[in-house]
């Protein structure tokens, strides 16, 4: 399956974007991660088919509706095999 590095720029901390990034992740049902950055973006790595991946980049370049996004970086790269999606919660 396609994995997915997508970084993700504008005012995307402390607005909900990982809680609901992992609601989305889950009702498309991919797996993979998702953290803050201490550059103030938000960066995930996700798995799943092209459609579930496309669809999640897709909701990455809106986010929930206190986030503005300016920008989604986004690469395939060497699949990774997840079991299940989780938020990685760390000091920024």
């Amino acid at each position: 399956m396609p994995t997915l590095h997508l970084l993700i720029k504008g005012k995307v901390q402390g607005v909900f974007y990982r809680a609901t990034a992992k609601e989305i992740a889950n009702e498309l049902g991919i797996t993979g991660w998702i953290k803050n950055t201490n550059e103030g973006d938000v960066e995930a790595v996700v798995t799943g088919s092209q459609d579930q991946l496309q669809a999640f980049a897709t909701w990455c370049r809106t986010g929930p509706e206190r986030a503005n996004v300016s920008e989604v970086i986004s690469e395939e790269v060497k699949e990774e095999k997840f079991k299940d999606f989780s938020v990685i919660r760390q000091r920024v």
